[in-house]
């Protein structure tokens, strides 16, 4: 059960796009405490998990129960043959190679215009 939880927490912490750094500041506690709270290796009190779910903006039971399925489409976790996290992960790593190829085309067209017109 305290697996599932803990599972569940680190889920939606990379749902919500936050750190372990950013958790630990809002909780007060060290980076590394919080990281050991998501692996299961500190007992985690219900005073933490109700700061937890307040951080998340979120009901305890909503945490305790949580599903990812009512959150991304059927097979979505799937993709990557590796568990929840680990799509997460290369999603967001394929949107910033994304938003990178975007940036070196405006770079370019910036350039382009810069050099024909001599300024913007």
């Amino acid at each position: 059960m305290y697996s599932r939880i803990n599972e569940n927490i680190k889920t939606i912490r990379e749902l919500k796009n936050y750190t372990q750094e950013y958790m630990a500041l809002r909780l007060n506690i060290t980076q590394a405490g919080y990281s050991r709270i998501e692996k299961g290796s500190n007992r985690l009190s219900f005073e933490k998990l109700e700061e937890i779910a307040a951080v998340f903006e979120m009901d305890v039971r909503n945490i305790i129960k949580f599903d990812i399925s009512h959150y991304v489409e059927p097979g979505f976790k799937s993709i990557a043959g590796t568990g929840q996290g680990s799509v997460l992960n290369r999603l967001y790593s394929d949107k910033i190679a994304l938003l990178e190829k975007l940036l070196e085309k405006t770079d370019k067209e910036l350039n382009l215009y810069k050099n024909k017109f001599g300024c913007l």
